[in-house]
């Protein structure tokens, strides 16, 4: 059965010292200290070690042989976007990273399918480097659950929604930044408990002002099974009804209304709630997501949803149909 994983992350094995380059800030750079392995730095401070399956490609498709998965839809690490610096430099960032995906996708069409990534501080220049990335062969763009503390509801972002869904351009939403995550650095609760959260907040805020409504060819993908939205899915829809006066306020259409109308990853780690959220979201629009090659991803890529004796349509549509519909993809272009 062809495995398409709609959620991992890559980045090139050397990146410029921006940092140096431009003069500020704490742009990433890596370091490689001994083999196999690398420090991502942020400026002057460590940030996190990372193994050679976050940039060898070849690695990355001997790895995903063993789980019987095919394809990668890779796109860079969100602590890359660089949203927070000068857009004239997000921009070059952007390019840079989009340039070294396009590079691998073009050298293994058949493992690869790209997102890039996109200067969203400057909405111009973003519209100007997604057209760039269609001709270069990318079929979507990942973007953070915020935007400098901005919601992706505000109107600034509406060119950028009109020309991703007159592109064919799917648009995958990434925590980041998350809400509070200086008021709570132990027990790496940004993680555990500020990406579910910052996910539902990016979903609330294109139900709510409409952005979902208006732009209905547009296809979002929400990493981590749309954080807790769907779990928290009765309460939002109670706020809803009983003080539209705060929730209502840009969109009469009740929350639930749009669940199948975007799609989520699978990445629940647990086929409890799994089942529970396929009560709620067709299969059709749930596709195999593992967030690899991180701790947190599911590292044996789909297994624990294979061994869920699912009806075989589910399970198709998990592991290859609903990606396929999302990337705008016939399953023939991966024979």
């Amino acid at each position: 059965m062809l495995k398409i994983d709609t959620h991992t992350h890559i980045m090139p094995d050397h990146l410029p010292n921006w940092s140096k380059e431009f003069g500020y800030g704490k742009f990433i750079h890596l370091d490689h200290h001994r083999s196999g392995f690398a420090r991502m730095m942020q400026g002057d401070q460590f940030f996190r070690e990372i193994e050679s399956n976050c940039w060898d490609p070849i690695l990355r498709i001997d790895e995903y042989a063993k789980y019987n998965t095919q394809v990668q839809v890779v796109c860079t690490i969100p602590v890359l976007f660089s949203y927070w610096a000068k857009p004239e430099h997000t921009r070059k960032v952007s390019e840079f990273l989009n340039d070294h995906i396009a590079m691998i996708v073009e050298e293994h069409p058949k493992n690869y399918v790209g997102l890039a990534t996109l200067p969203m501080n400057d909405i111009p220049m973003a519209i100007i480097e997604l057209e760039r990335a269609k001709k270069i062969g990318f079929r979507g763009i990942q973007i953070g659950s915020n935007i400098n503390g901005v919601n992706l509801s505000d109107e600034k972002f509406l060119p950028l929604w009109k020309a991703c869904e007159d592109l064919s351009m799917c648009v995958m939403v990434h925590p980041w930044e998350m809400m509070g995550e200086n008021d709570m650095k132990k027990y790496w609760l940004p993680w555990l408990v500020g990406m579910p959260a910052e996910t539902t907040r990016a979903i609330c805020s294109l139900i709510f002002s409409g952005v979902i409504e208006k732009f209905p060819k547009l296809r979002f993908l929400f990493a981590h099974a749309g954080g807790s939205f769907i779990p928290t899915l009765g309460r939002i829809e109670h706020g809803f009804n009983c003080r539209p006066d705060l929730v209502a306020l840009d969109n009469n259409v009740a929350p639930s209304h749009y669940l199948n109308k975007f799609w989520i990853d699978s990445a629940t780690h647990d086929s409890d709630l799994l089942r529970y959220i396929m009560t709620k979201q067709s299969t059709k629009k749930i596709a195999l997501g593992t967030d690899y090659p991180f701790p947190l991803g599911d590292l044996h890529i789909g297994q624990f949803i294979e061994e869920m004796q699912l009806e075989q349509s589910d399970l198709e549509n998990i592991m290859h149909g609903s990606a396929l519909e999302w990337l705008d993809l016939p399953k023939s272009f991966f024979s």
